[in-house]
């Protein structure tokens, strides 16, 4: 049986990076960061309100067929009032404006993985319909789901991009509602920082998806293309190699740890949910290039699995959350290679499986 939905906030950019853009020298740099963590602490303070009040619920549309997506696309109008205009729906043609197509295509993509890999109709397994917002606020360096609908700014052009660019952003932030309609955990420390790192394992799928990569063909970073040419760094995150993705002067250096002989304690970032999911990340892609072949078919399988089972409270340890993937192993594929590998794979960043 699957967790009652919580919604939570869910932001693609940490906090961290956001506030250290907050304290640059340069203005612009500056202004546009302080301009993002007042859209992201007002949208918390909605979330927060709509979650002890009561939020309508999404119905899907009773006339669509299951197992088809149903997407529809909105214009924010560089405003913050949400969801805004509604500019393409599902079965419309392409939009002159490239953001809108991307975003529909990321929200058909992660469907479309989700429903050919994992037999599930949409993100809470009853065709819920897939909403997006662009063009969100003036400047604004970060996307995020909201619980009922993702959202996405244009970035600042100097630090960020769009991001609609990257599919696995979109595939990331949809995938909290994944989590928000199983597992359901909660947005702190540990529990959060599996949270996180389920987005950026299904994100990641979802670009494996789109291009038909094996795991051995992936590039394993999460948001590439999304950093400005003036950004030293690759990505946002590296499932391959935690605490790489970036080194720049403005930015920092990323973070993010690989093995919890590194694990940040913090009670920022919701006790470091963004930082410290390095380390269950990097388990993912250990087991999946240990696997081979297309990462979704095993190694995504095991994790979905977990998600699904119902065996987890909402606030798992990663020695929890790995002893589940075990179970989910050896529930699927018996005692063979996926197992093994799995193991050992909790094993080199340090969290036991056992």
């Amino acid at each position: 049986m699957e967790a009652t939905a919580r919604p939570v906030f869910c932001t693609i950019v940490p906090p961290h990076v956001l506030d250290r853009l907050a304290r640059s020298e340069d203005p612009a740099l500056a202004g546009s960061a302080r301009r993002t963590l007042e859209a992201d602490a007002a949208q918390r303070t909605h979330r927060r309100l709509t979650t002890v009040l009561g939020a309508p619920p999404v119905q899907p549309d009773p006339a669509a067929a299951r197992g088809r997506a149903l997407r529809t696309v909105f214009d924010a109008g560089n405003r913050r009032e949400l969801p805004g205009r509604v500019v393409r729906r599902e079965g419309d043609p392409p939009h002159q404006d490239a953001t809108v197509n991307r975003a529909y295509n990321g929200l058909g993509a992660t469907f479309d993985l989700l429903l050919r890999a994992f037999g599930r109709d949409s993100v809470d397994g009853n065709g819920l319909p897939l909403n997006a917002t662009v063009h969100f606020d003036r400047d604004y360096g970060n996307a995020f789901w909201d619980g009922e609908q993702m959202v996405f700014g244009d970035g600042d052009g100097e630090i960020f991009l769009d991001f609609t660019l990257p599919v696995d952003v979109i595939g990331h932030e949809l995938a909290h509602g994944l989590t928000q309609y199983t597992a359901n955990f909660t947005y702190f420390g540990q529990p959060g920082a599996l949270n996180e790192s389920v987005s950026d394992v299904i994100g990641s799928l979802v670009k494996q998806y789109v291009n038909d990569q094996t795991a051995g063909e992936a590039d394993w970073l999460i948001g590439a293309g999304l950093l400005a040419e003036r950004v030293t760094g690759v990505a946002l995150r590296s499932m391959k190699a935690p605490g790489t993705a970036y080194d720049d002067d403005v930015l920092g250096k990323d973070p993010q740890p690989a093995t919890m002989d590194d694990y940040v304690t913090t009670g920022r970032d919701n006790g470091g949910v963004h930082i410290n999911s390095g380390i269950p990340n990097h388990a993912f892609y250990l087991l999946a290039t240990a696997l081979g072949g297309k990462a979704w078919e095993r190694a995504g399988q095991i994790w979905y699995d977990t998600l699904t089972a119902g065996t987890l409270t909402v606030t798992p340890t990663f020695a929890d959350f790995a002893r589940a993937t075990a179970a989910a192993a050896r529930g699927r594929f018996g005692e063979g290679e996926e197992l093994e590998s799995l193991l050992k794979a909790w094993e080199r960043v340090g969290v036991p499986a056992h």
